[in-house]
Parts: C-alpha cells; sequence; structure tokens
C-alpha cells in the first residue's frame, strides 16, 4: 500500500506564514504554519479551502489548539454536527466525538472502533457530512494509521460499463448497518436509546454523487453504512456494491497518513472514505473529532 510522502514541488500556496505542500500521490496536502491562537485572515482560509477541494485531503502539522479553537476553525466551513453517541462527547463541548481506546474506571472515555470499514463520515444521515477534523491527542508507539481512498479517482477509472450501469442509481446508507455486529464483539459501542435511534433513520443517496463545489462526480457507497441499492434483487444490489467497493480501494487510489504529535487531518467526506488500521490494544490512543454538515447529494 503506497505511502504519500511530501512532494519536492514548490508550495503550492502561501498565506502569510501558511504553506500547502502536496503530497506525492493521488490525494492528500500537508499544511504548514496554521496559527489559531489569532484570527484566521480571510486570505489563508481562502488557500485553504481551494486546497481542501483540490486534494480532498489536508494534513495539518504541529499544531498546539485547544477544543475551542477546533470548533471555531471547523465552524468556518459550516455548521457543525452532533455524533448520536453522545456518551463520547468531549465534556463542555458537544459538538467533538472522542475517538479513543482508552477506558478510565473501567468505561471506555471514546469510540475505540471507529473506521473499523470503510465509509464516508455520516453518509446515512439525510443531509452528510462536508468534512471531518481530526486532532490528535495521544498516539501509539505503533499502528495507527488512517487510509484515505479518492472516489473522484474512483469514479474516473470505473470501466465505461460499470459506469453506465451504476449512473443514476441510488442506495440505502444505514448507520445500524453493523452496528450490532460491532458492538458484539466490541466494547466501545453502546446500546442505543430510542432517541438515538430516532436519530439514525436510513438515507437514500445517489450511488454516484456531484460534488456540490468542484462539480467532480464520485462513488459514494462504503461498505460500513450501503445496505443495498434501491430497487434491485439483494443479490445483484450486493455483487454489484462488492465490485465498487474492491475498486474504491485499490492501492493506486489510496493515501495512508501516519500520524505524528501535534496533526490535525481534515478531509472530504464527499471525495474520499476513509478507514482506521488499528494499534495494538494496549497502546494508549485518542483523538478529537468535528463534523462539519454538508448538503444534500445529488
Amino acid at each position: 500500500m503506497p505511502l504519500a510522502l511530501r512532494s519536492d514541488s514548490p508550495v503550492q500556496a502561501a498565506a502569510g506564514a501558511l504553506s500547502i505542500v502536496p503530497l506525492d500521490g493521488p490525494l492528500g496536502a500537508e499544511v504548514f504554519g496554521l496559527d489559531l491562537a489569532n484570527p484566521l485572515p480571510q486570505q489563508a482560509f481562502a488557500a485553504i479551502h481551494r486546497a481542501h477541494l483540490d486534494h480532498h485531503v489536508l494534513v495539518f502539522r504541529d499544531l498546539d489548539i485547544t477544543p475551542a479553537q477546533q470548533i471555531a476553525f471547523s465552524r468556518r466551513f459550516g455548521p457543525l454536527q452532533i455524533h448520536v453517541l453522545h456518551q463520547f462527547h468531549l465534556p463542555g463541548h458537544p459538538e467533538i466525538l472522542i475517538v479513543s481506546n482508552i477506558k478510565e474506571n473501567g468505561q471506555p472515555i471514546g469510540l475505540g472502533d471507529a473506521g473499523h470499514y470503510w465509509h464516508s463520515d455520516l453518509s446515512y444521515k439525510e443531509i452528510p457530512s462536508l468534512g471531518s477534523m481530526l486532532y490528535a491527542q495521544e498516539l501509539p508507539e505503533e499502528g495507527g494509521d488512517t487510509l484515505f481512498a479518492n472516489m473522484h479517482l474512483a469514479w474516473d477509472t470505473l470501466p465505461e460499463p460499470l459506469k453506465r450501469r451504476v449512473q443514476g442509481l441510488q442506495a440505502e446508507h444505514s448507520y445500524l448497518a453493523k452496528y450490532e455486529a460491532l458492538r458484539a464483539r466490541s466494547p466501545w459501542r453502546p446500546k442505543l436509546s430510542e432517541k438515538q435511534l430516532a436519530e439514525v433513520v436510513p438515507a437514500v443517496h445517489p450511488v454516484v454523487r456531484t460534488h456540490p463545489e468542484s462539480g467532480r462526480k464520485a462513488l459514494f457507497v462504503s461498505e460500513h453504512f450501503t445496505t443495498r441499492i434501491v430497487g434491485l434483487p439483494e443479490d445483484e444490489s450486493q455483487a454489484l456494491l462488492q465490485e465498487l467497493y474492491a475498486h474504491s480501494v485499490k492501492p493506486e487510489h489510496l493515501y495512508r497518513h501516519q500520524w505524528r504529535p501535534g496533526d490535525m487531518v481534515f478531509w472530504d467526506n464527499r471525495s474520499v472514505m476513509h478507514l482506521a488500521t488499528g494499534c495494538p490494544d494496549h497502546m494508549r490512543r485518542k483523538l478529537h473529532r468535528t463534523t462539519i454538515e454538508g448538503d444534500k447529494p445529488y
């Protein structure tokens, strides 16, 4: 699986001390010099916004920010979505979901198996996510990488007969698709209340969506949340989905992020899927995630 490293090409964009360096790979760029202790100038914000559209995954390096600063920066891109698992909200900051394998007093402090399957965050909502920001708090000494798949590239390289076949189809997405299976073997999945269940009613979206800002097409199905293709017999639906999943995560479509202290990764859920590779159970891992609301896929 390819590891994208820093490019030797010139800095792509600069605004004050901010610099954006594309990665050698099918997606991704590093961002240096982001200062959230002071108001972010519009020129710098515009450069980050443009880079996010161009590269789909931004890796902000060497940050030292507070939860309030992460929330405020995330809100520059749109309203924030509150995760259904309120048990794992950061106290005092419900906009932040704790992603962690740590237990305190025998109880998990966060969602320890987040990203177990390939997915796009909140695709199961009627209004899915624009993007997510994940900020490292504690990192394991080994493992813990995150993989990202470029779903624009997956669409662009899809064989023409398959493109014609899926164009115009719709698929159902459900938060509960694999929830009970994960819960059966995981301490991280609490039993959902009736109120929580009401928040995760399945949604139907196009199999091929159009990015509302760039106009590019992307596959929009995932093994974690997509349950079926509407209107197809079950066996045909599952066979087609498996074919799309396998194509989407070919090595040439992927970026593997190896976390460093101070990293915050901002990915476009309209353009990519992601997967957590996991780490040894005895090694502590904790990150803070904010999720930005997008718009209805078309």
